[in-house]
């Protein structure tokens, strides 16, 4: 499986804004973009960015928010694309439905990096069913839970213990031995990630479309 391996703190500063790669760090003093918010590299004298740029930076930015290569991303557009519904609605639900956004945003781990690791490594399963596959995307009333063994349990109810998580509505948490939540309805542009809602998707159906 690929995967990205550039440290995400260079992520965050090329994009100049909090991506939250690393979860209760980015909210710290630690965080590198507070001590440093200047783009990774050379620091020369920089232009204003063209039309193409910003766009470029727009798209990059959803796609590193959710720890997407290119290729996965390119295959999401271009089916929200085909949709008779607004396509960047439905690209974001789409991202929103990854088994690996779900698993962290009911707060079974830190970040989605920790998420995609948890489901990748065998500790979650989809409507009864072992899963592997954090891209999976999940449907309304599709039930994900933490396995029933004692090292899946011990790794998610550290993490549920530290933090207090900001569930969205689309989410619920329906038992706590084991860990486990449910997608109640389909996810809409207002169920998205505050830390990422700010984002332009107009301009990267723009960039996308080329």
């Amino acid at each position: 499986m690929a995967r990205i391996t550039d440290p995400v703190c260079r992520i965050c500063r090329r994009e100049g804004v909090k991506l939250y790669l690393k979860g209760l760090r980015c909210e710290s003093p630690k965080c590198a973009i507070e001590r440093r918010n200047q783009p990774p590299g050379m620091h020369l004298r920089r232009g204003k960015p063209s039309e193409y740029g910003i766009r470029l930076r727009e798209k990059q930015k959803l796609k590193r928010f959710y720890g997407l290569l290119e290729r996965q991303f390119r295959r999401y557009f271009e089916i929200a694309s085909r949709s008779k519904q607004n396509t960047g609605e439905v690209l974001i639900t789409l991202l929103e439905r990854r088994l690996d956004n779900v698993v962290f945003r009911l707060g079974f781990a830190p970040n989605r990096a920790a998420a995609r690791q948890l489901v990748a490594h065998g500790h979650v399963t989809i409507n009864g069913v072992p899963t592997d596959i954090p891209s999976l995307i999940m449907k309304p009333n599709d039930v994900v839970a933490v396995k029933n063994r004692k090292r899946s349990i011990d790794l998610v109810r550290l993490q549920v213990q530290q933090t207090s998580p900001n569930i969205p509505d689309f989410l619920t948490i329906t038992n706590q031995e084991p860990p486990e939540g449910k997608m109640t309805r389909m996810p809409t542009r207002g169920d998205m990630d505050p830390h990422i809602e700010e984002i332009r998707e107009q301009l990267i159906i723009e960039f996308c479309s080329r």
